[in-house]
């Protein structure tokens, strides 16, 4: 019983750094904030992270594998190889069509951490090589692996001009060039 309420405690802390992280940014989320919107005591949160950046961390592993996850969904409706790629570019349309959508948790976390900040910057690293992996898996059937990270670059491009435009085109244009070049080879 006394595991389940530390789980349970640990993953209201996350839920509740989660939102707040993704929603007004991670410089901008306070410990106290996350400790009166999740309901836990400070001692409890202390029990379950040594520190913000330990909450972070969660954060990231929780949302990279929820992502990971979204990005196989996606693809692996098709069989295609060329359909799978295009169908992770469509569930982006879709994304960044969302009310609630406020960019990618990744690039938003990168673009305010420190560049020596090497603990985090390696768990982002991780989660964007499994987008690249991805693509390589996708392509190497039909002999293109090696346009994996084209495609890659295309799908991260798509995600840093639609945070700076918020707007859908970025992603519909990446997923044309995309086509393109799949079409191409």
């Amino acid at each position: 019983m006394r595991n389940e309420r530390k789980n349970a405690v640990r993953q209201a802390i996350v839920d509740t750094a989660s939102r707040l992280f993704y929603k007004q940014g991670y410089g901008n989320t306070g410990i106290n904030q996350i400790i009166e919107e999740s309901g836990v005591v400070k001692s409890s949160l202390y029990t379950s992270f040594r520190s913000k950046e330990d909450i972070l961390m969660a954060y990231l592993e929780t949302s990279g594998a929820a992502t990971d996850e979204a990005l196989k969904s996606a693809a692996y409706k098709f069989t295609d190889p060329k359909e799978r790629v295009l169908g992770v570019f469509d569930y982006l349309v879709d994304l960044v069509q969302e009310k609630e959508y406020y960019g990618c948790n990744f690039l938003n976390i990168i673009s305010e951490i420190p560049k020596e900040d090497e603990r985090i910057r390696k768990q982002i690293k991780k989660q964007k090589n499994g987008v690249r992996r991805l693509f390589a898996e996708i392509l190497e059937p039909v002999g293109k692996a090696d346009m994996a990270d084209d495609i890659y670059t295309l799908f991260e491009g798509a995600l840093i001009a639609n945070k700076v435009h918020d707007e859908v085109w970025p992603v519909k244009s990446a997923r044309s060039m995309a086509e393109k070049l799949l079409d191409k080879k």
